[in-house]
């Protein structure tokens, strides 16, 4: 049973209750303060994150149910100073705040348009 939670590179990472509510999904007014937050605690080393990208929000269907999803591309620090290929992690929302995080994102983030986030650069422990 531990093993699943160990999980690999395709595990996704959902943190609020998803009550299937499709009707009138709002828009993510805080999303890159939320997003910001988040990978403080989701990068091992959210210093000196390189090329971070991110698209807005857009409605996308996620398992059948209409969602609000952003994508993002980064290339974190490693350990010991170098850096890997970029990652494109979805970012998918419910009621409007961050649900979770995709790290799959090849399908959801299919199309999708990306700007500057130099916030991610200047992120601190």
């Amino acid at each position: 049973m531990l093993a699943a939670c160990a999980g690999g590179e395709d595990r996704d990472a959902a943190f609020t209750i998803d009550s299937g509510n499709d009707a009138n999904q709002p828009f993510p007014n805080n999303y890159r303060t939320e997003l910001l937050a988040f990978m403080k605690t989701y990068l091992n080393n959210p210093v000196g994150v390189h090329d971070a990208v991110m698209a807005e929000p857009v409605q996308r269907t996620v398992g059948g149910r209409l969602r609000y999803v952003s994508c993002l591309r980064f290339s974190a620090r490693e350990s010991d100073g170098t850096y890997r290929p970029p990652r494109e992690r979805a970012i998918l929302y419910v009621n409007g705040r961050l649900d979770r995080v995709a790290e799959n994102a090849a399908e959801l983030c299919a199309g999708a348009v990306y700007a500057p986030f130099p916030e991610m650069a200047k992120l601190t422990r």
